[in-house]
Protein backbone atom coordinates (compact mmCIF):
# COMPACT_ATOMS: atom_id res chain seq x y z
CA UNK A 1 0.00 0.00 0.00
CA UNK A 2 1.49 3.20 -1.27
CA UNK A 3 0.65 6.57 1.40
CA UNK A 4 1.43 9.85 0.83
CA UNK A 5 2.47 11.61 3.95
CA UNK A 6 2.47 15.51 3.51
CA UNK A 7 1.96 18.96 4.33
CA UNK A 8 0.84 22.19 3.05
CA UNK A 9 2.16 25.98 4.01
CA UNK A 10 -0.57 28.82 2.78
CA UNK A 11 -1.62 32.17 2.81
CA UNK A 12 -3.28 32.27 5.38
CA UNK A 13 -6.63 30.09 7.17
CA UNK A 14 -9.61 30.15 4.58
CA UNK A 15 -9.06 27.75 1.79
CA UNK A 16 -11.75 30.10 -0.08
CA UNK A 17 -9.26 32.89 -0.47
CA UNK A 18 -6.45 31.77 0.67
CA UNK A 19 -3.59 29.94 -1.73
CA UNK A 20 -0.77 26.65 -1.32
CA UNK A 21 2.11 28.12 -1.60
CA UNK A 22 4.31 24.96 -0.34
CA UNK A 23 4.08 21.38 -0.54
CA UNK A 24 5.78 18.35 0.97
CA UNK A 25 5.81 14.55 0.65
CA UNK A 26 7.16 11.80 1.71
CA UNK A 27 6.53 8.29 0.17
CA UNK A 28 5.81 5.02 2.43
CA UNK A 29 5.10 1.99 1.05
CA UNK A 30 3.58 -0.72 3.31
CA UNK A 31 4.49 1.84 6.38
CA UNK A 32 8.29 1.96 5.30
CA UNK A 33 10.28 5.19 3.97
CA UNK A 34 11.13 4.58 0.13
CA UNK A 35 13.41 7.47 -0.13
CA UNK A 36 11.12 9.27 -2.64
CA UNK A 37 9.74 12.88 -1.79
CA UNK A 38 8.18 15.80 -3.52
CA UNK A 39 8.46 19.32 -2.80
CA UNK A 40 7.37 22.48 -4.38
CA UNK A 41 7.05 26.30 -3.61
CA UNK A 42 4.11 27.55 -5.40
CA UNK A 43 3.32 31.36 -6.87
CA UNK A 44 -0.04 32.00 -5.34
CA UNK A 45 -0.52 35.03 -7.97
CA UNK A 46 -1.47 38.50 -6.81
CA UNK A 47 -3.09 36.60 -3.07
CA UNK A 48 0.11 38.40 -0.51
CA UNK A 49 1.02 36.22 2.62
CA UNK A 50 -0.35 37.38 5.99
CA UNK A 51 1.70 38.36 8.56
CA UNK A 52 -0.07 35.72 10.12
CA UNK A 53 1.06 32.86 8.31
CA UNK A 54 4.62 34.55 7.87
CA UNK A 55 4.99 34.33 11.31
CA UNK A 56 4.31 30.70 11.24
CA UNK A 57 6.19 29.54 8.43
CA UNK A 58 8.50 32.12 7.33
CA UNK A 59 7.74 32.05 3.46
CA UNK A 60 7.42 35.93 1.89
CA UNK A 61 6.16 37.43 -1.31
CA UNK A 62 9.54 38.33 -2.16
CA UNK A 63 10.50 34.73 -2.23
CA UNK A 64 7.67 33.23 -3.98
CA UNK A 65 7.65 35.85 -6.82
CA UNK A 66 9.96 33.54 -9.58
CA UNK A 67 8.20 30.08 -8.33
CA UNK A 68 5.43 28.23 -10.59
CA UNK A 69 1.37 28.81 -10.33
CA UNK A 70 -0.71 25.75 -9.17
CA UNK A 71 -1.46 24.71 -12.57
CA UNK A 72 2.07 24.58 -13.46
CA UNK A 73 3.19 21.76 -10.82
CA UNK A 74 -0.39 19.80 -10.76
CA UNK A 75 0.34 17.69 -13.08
CA UNK A 76 3.82 16.32 -10.87
CA UNK A 77 1.24 16.61 -7.92
CA UNK A 78 -1.05 14.42 -9.44
CA UNK A 79 1.86 11.92 -10.92
CA UNK A 80 3.49 11.75 -7.48
CA UNK A 81 0.35 10.74 -5.33
CA UNK A 82 -1.11 9.22 -8.02
CA UNK A 83 -3.02 6.18 -6.45
CA UNK A 84 -1.56 6.55 -2.74
CA UNK A 85 -3.36 7.59 0.24
CA UNK A 86 -3.20 11.13 1.38
CA UNK A 87 -1.77 11.12 5.16
CA UNK A 88 -1.90 14.45 7.05
CA UNK A 89 -1.90 15.61 10.49
CA UNK A 90 -5.01 17.67 10.44
CA UNK A 91 -6.21 16.54 7.04
CA UNK A 92 -9.48 18.74 7.13
CA UNK A 93 -7.14 22.03 6.81
CA UNK A 94 -4.83 20.54 4.41
CA UNK A 95 -7.36 18.77 1.90
CA UNK A 96 -9.71 22.15 2.19
CA UNK A 97 -6.55 23.86 0.45
CA UNK A 98 -5.71 20.86 -1.90
CA UNK A 99 -9.27 20.74 -3.17
CA UNK A 100 -10.18 24.18 -3.36
CA UNK A 101 -7.16 24.23 -5.79
CA UNK A 102 -8.08 21.18 -7.69
CA UNK A 103 -11.52 22.56 -8.03
CA UNK A 104 -9.96 26.13 -9.60
CA UNK A 105 -8.73 23.73 -12.18
CA UNK A 106 -11.69 21.54 -12.64
CA UNK A 107 -10.15 18.85 -11.08
CA UNK A 108 -12.06 16.39 -9.16
CA UNK A 109 -11.84 16.63 -5.59
CA UNK A 110 -9.61 13.95 -3.84
CA UNK A 111 -12.62 11.42 -2.25
CA UNK A 112 -12.35 11.53 1.68
CA UNK A 113 -12.19 7.61 1.47
CA UNK A 114 -8.31 8.13 0.33
CA UNK A 115 -7.37 10.44 3.48
CA UNK A 116 -5.91 9.45 6.57
CA UNK A 117 -6.29 11.93 9.54
CA UNK A 118 -3.12 11.43 11.69
CA UNK A 119 -4.52 14.08 14.18
CA UNK A 120 -7.44 11.81 14.46
CA UNK A 121 -5.27 8.62 15.25
CA UNK A 122 -3.83 10.79 17.83
CA UNK A 123 -6.67 11.61 19.55
CA UNK A 124 -7.99 8.24 19.82
CA UNK A 125 -4.69 6.50 20.65
CA UNK A 126 -3.87 9.32 23.50
CA UNK A 127 -7.07 11.18 24.26
CA UNK A 128 -5.98 13.67 26.76
CA UNK A 129 -3.03 14.71 24.65
CA UNK A 130 -1.92 16.70 23.62
CA UNK A 131 -1.47 15.86 20.36
CA UNK A 132 0.29 18.79 18.28
CA UNK A 133 3.28 17.63 15.69
CA UNK A 134 5.65 18.96 18.16
CA UNK A 135 3.96 17.33 21.52
CA UNK A 136 4.07 13.71 19.11
CA UNK A 137 7.84 14.07 18.28
CA UNK A 138 8.51 14.34 22.27
CA UNK A 139 6.14 11.35 23.00
CA UNK A 140 7.67 8.92 20.70
CA UNK A 141 11.59 10.27 21.15
CA UNK A 142 11.70 12.10 18.00
CA UNK A 143 14.41 14.69 17.15
CA UNK A 144 12.80 17.80 15.86
CA UNK A 145 14.75 20.28 17.58
CA UNK A 146 15.65 22.07 13.86
CA UNK A 147 11.77 22.64 13.38
CA UNK A 148 12.14 26.21 14.21
CA UNK A 149 9.53 27.66 11.63
CA UNK A 150 7.34 25.09 9.76
CA UNK A 151 8.17 23.76 6.79
CA UNK A 152 6.25 21.10 4.46
CA UNK A 153 9.05 19.00 3.80
CA UNK A 154 10.74 19.10 7.18
CA UNK A 155 6.59 18.56 8.97
CA UNK A 156 6.18 15.56 6.42
CA UNK A 157 9.56 13.80 7.45
CA UNK A 158 8.83 14.18 11.06
CA UNK A 159 4.97 13.45 10.43
CA UNK A 160 6.03 10.27 8.73
CA UNK A 161 8.02 8.72 11.83
CA UNK A 162 5.09 9.59 14.41
CA UNK A 163 2.70 8.05 11.96
CA UNK A 164 4.72 5.15 11.66
CA UNK A 165 5.35 4.72 15.72
CA UNK A 166 1.32 5.93 16.15
CA UNK A 167 0.62 2.52 13.66
CA UNK A 168 2.74 0.00 16.09
CA UNK A 169 6.12 1.46 16.41
CA UNK A 170 7.89 -0.16 13.18
CA UNK A 171 11.63 0.83 12.85
CA UNK A 172 11.82 2.43 9.26
CA UNK A 173 15.01 0.81 9.14
CA UNK A 174 15.50 -2.94 9.94
CA UNK A 175 19.63 -3.14 9.70
CA UNK A 176 18.69 -3.32 5.76
CA UNK A 177 17.42 -1.14 3.26
CA UNK A 178 13.42 -1.62 2.14
CA UNK A 179 15.01 -2.15 -1.68
CA UNK A 180 17.78 -4.42 -0.21
CA UNK A 181 15.72 -6.32 1.59
CA UNK A 182 13.31 -7.26 -1.18
CA UNK A 183 16.41 -8.04 -3.62
CA UNK A 184 17.90 -10.57 -1.47
CA UNK A 185 14.33 -11.97 -1.03
CA UNK A 186 13.67 -12.18 -4.81
CA UNK A 187 17.38 -13.83 -5.24
CA UNK A 188 16.13 -16.50 -2.29
CA UNK A 189 14.95 -18.68 -5.17
CA UNK A 190 11.85 -20.45 -2.24
CA UNK A 191 14.75 -20.50 0.90
CA UNK A 192 14.31 -19.30 4.18
CA UNK A 193 15.46 -16.18 4.94
CA UNK A 194 16.16 -14.56 8.34
CA UNK A 195 16.46 -10.58 8.32
CA UNK A 196 18.03 -9.02 11.23
CA UNK A 197 16.00 -6.99 13.82
CA UNK A 198 18.20 -4.62 15.19
CA UNK A 199 17.03 -3.23 18.79
CA UNK A 200 15.93 0.67 19.25
CA UNK A 201 18.86 3.15 19.50
CA UNK A 202 17.25 4.38 22.24
CA UNK A 203 13.79 3.25 24.51
CA UNK A 204 10.86 5.13 23.82
CA UNK A 205 10.14 7.56 26.45
CA UNK A 206 7.28 7.31 29.25
CA UNK A 207 3.80 8.00 26.80
CA UNK A 208 2.03 8.67 30.05
CA UNK A 209 3.06 11.81 31.26
CA UNK A 210 3.35 12.80 35.25
CA UNK A 211 0.46 14.76 35.25
CA UNK A 212 -1.87 11.76 34.02
CA UNK A 213 -0.90 10.18 36.10
CA UNK A 214 -1.81 12.45 38.93
CA UNK A 215 -5.13 12.91 37.45
CA UNK A 216 -6.09 9.22 36.90
CA UNK A 217 -4.65 8.56 40.44
CA UNK A 218 -6.92 11.46 41.46
CA UNK A 219 -10.03 10.20 39.68
CA UNK A 220 -9.07 6.51 41.60
CA UNK A 221 -9.50 8.63 44.89
CA UNK A 222 -12.95 9.40 44.35
CA UNK A 223 -14.06 6.13 43.79
CA UNK A 224 -13.67 4.91 46.88
CA UNK A 225 -12.40 1.70 48.54
CA UNK A 226 -14.01 -0.63 46.09
CA UNK A 227 -12.26 0.81 42.61
CA UNK A 228 -11.05 -2.11 40.40
CA UNK A 229 -8.37 0.28 39.82
CA UNK A 230 -6.94 0.10 43.39
CA UNK A 231 -6.30 -3.64 42.58
CA UNK A 232 -3.36 -2.80 40.04
CA UNK A 233 -1.91 0.21 42.38
CA UNK A 234 1.92 -1.33 42.77
CA UNK A 235 2.89 -2.00 45.81
CA UNK A 236 4.61 -0.28 48.57
CA UNK A 237 7.88 -1.00 48.98
CA UNK A 238 9.04 -3.41 51.83
CA UNK A 239 10.48 -1.23 54.98
CA UNK A 240 13.70 -2.86 56.16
Amino acid sequence: MREIIFDTETTGLDSRSDRVIEIGGVELDNHFPTGRTFHIYINPGDKKVHPDALAVHGITDEFLKDKPSFAEIVEDLQSFFADARWVAHNANFDMGFINAEFERLGIPPVPADRVTDTLALARRKHPMGPNSLDALCRRYGIDNSHRTKHGALLDSELLAEVYIEMIGGRQAALGLGVAEQRERLDQADGEDIVLPIQQRPRPLPQRISEIEISAHAAMVEKMGDKAIWLKYRPEAPDQD
